[in-house]
């Protein structure tokens, strides 16, 4: 699957620079493109479509087969923990780098007041806070909205956790519901291949390869930005996981593919849980940090926004020093956790932080024409992010087997007949 995954990247890229530079009129080309995204757009409606049962399945069935609810809160705290310390260090790489790098300077843009079209007032504490808590168990799974599904799953996981024997018949049940859903997910995902090559013909037809050279210092320059987060998130990994931190980077390269080449964190979500289980990490685990760190631990989004923000203030020329960059850094890192189903979420939370420091609003026009491309690396990175952060809270729960031969024993015992 990985291969035929590059190959349809490869494909997919040649495909829409083929049909770019034949097709002269942009109307025309956005025509094409918007036919081409059929294939695109259905995958990823599939991969919604099982999103809401998914989460809800497998966590309702790993919580309810937890001890007690002090075991979720200690899960639950273990992996708050390691997101906010990879927040911490993704937003400061970032923040380092593009004073390093400089990638604004020379710029030497002028504010005209032009808006951006994106709502900096999209995302505020009291819309976060009410945001988190559904009015309805129904209505978050309509609307596939992660973090509200996420709290009724835990509701629901520890109450029947703490029934016992009385609510084992429901848990079973649920159970079963995850593994059908895990068979759907399987046959969703043979589409994979299919989805890539449009989403890459459909985005190079309509922007051409031109667009990757305008803007390759600034592409560039974030690209190695985030090649730096892996290695220092792998790093992290490696000494908490040891050697086995290289089996695990095996198994996330395919989701890590699939999140790259469409743009998306969520198309990749249930290829993680199923790559997860291989590691192994035992479900109860993967299911509910997985859903978390979706909410919470949006490492490459991170780096971006501050990336992003300090690349349009030194493209107006707009000094900023050393105290008003920490202020940035530390107001980022409360605002890029009510990013949780906000429509374009990293674009809204620079929106905000231009918004509060006085930069004008109309920079993010400078970034909005390779969005795109950069969503795809920010997408890929989150899942790296996410999948070490349920390893290392496995591993700290004693739920992680990462030795081969004890693995292949477990196995054996559990095909043997009873």
């Amino acid at each position: 699957m990985t291969t035929y995954i590059l190959i349809a990247m490869l494909l997919g890229i040649g495909a829409g620079a083929l049909i770019h530079n034949t097709v002269a009129d942009p109307a025309t080309q956005k025509q094409i493109a918007g036919y081409v995204s059929i294939g695109s757009t259905i995958f990823l409606r599939l991969i919604k479509m099982i999103i809401a049962p998914l989460v809800f399945s497998t966590l309702v069935a790993g919580i309810g087969h937890m001890a007690d609810a002090g075991t979720v809160g200690r899960v639950g705290g273990k992996a708050m923990l390691w997101f906010v310390c990879a927040s911490l260090v993704s937003l400061t790489l970032g923040l380092v780098l593009v004073n390093l790098f400089e990638p604004g300077v020379g710029i030497h843009k002028v504010a005209t007041g032009a808006s951006s079209g994106i709502n900096a007032n999209a995302m505020s504490v009291a819309g976060f806070v009410t945001h988190v808590f559904p009015d309805s168990a129904i209505r978050p799974m309509v609307e596939n909205e992660i973090l509200q599904i996420v709290v009724f799953s835990l509701f629901f996981g520890v109450a029947c956790a703490s029934m016992g024997e009385r609510a084992r018949a429901v848990v079973e049940s649920i159970e079963s519901l995850s593994h059908i859903i895990l068979r759907v997910t399987g046959y969703v995902m043979k589409l994979a291949p299919l989805a890539v090559l449009c989403a890459m013909t459909s985005t190079i037809a309509t922007n051409g390869l031109s667009i990757l050279v305008n803007y390759a210092k600034f592409m560039g320059e974030f690209y190695f930005g985030l090649v730096c987060l892996w290695l220092v998130l792998v790093l992290a990994g490696f000494l908490i996981l040891g050697p086995s931190i290289t089996r695990l980077v095996g198994l996330v390269r395919e989701p890590f593919l699939i999140a790259f080449s469409t743009a998306s964190s969520e198309a990749a979500y249930p290829k993680m849980l199923e790559q997860l289980a291989k590691f192994p990490i035992a479900r109860r685990i993967s299911s509910f940090v997985l859903p978390l760190g979706y909410s919470f631990n949006l490492d490459g989004t991170m780096m971006y926004c501050t990336f992003a923000s300090v690349f349009i203030a030194q493209a107006y020329d707009i000094p900023l020093g050393f105290g008003t960059q920490v202020a940035m850094l530390l107001t980022l890192m409360l605002t890029s956790k009510g990013v949780a189903g906000v429509p374009r979420a990293s674009l809204v939370v620079i929106a905000a932080t231009l918004s509060q420091f006085s930069l004008p609003e109309e920079g993010l026009l400078l970034i909005l024409g390779i969005d795109t491309f950069l969503d795809m690396g920010r997408s890929a990175t989150n899942v790296i992010g996410n999948s070490l952060a349920t390893a290392v809270v496995a591993k700290w729960e004693g739920q992680l087997v990462a030795d081969e031969e004890t693995r292949e024993m477990i196995e054996e015992v559990e095909l043997e007949p009873v």
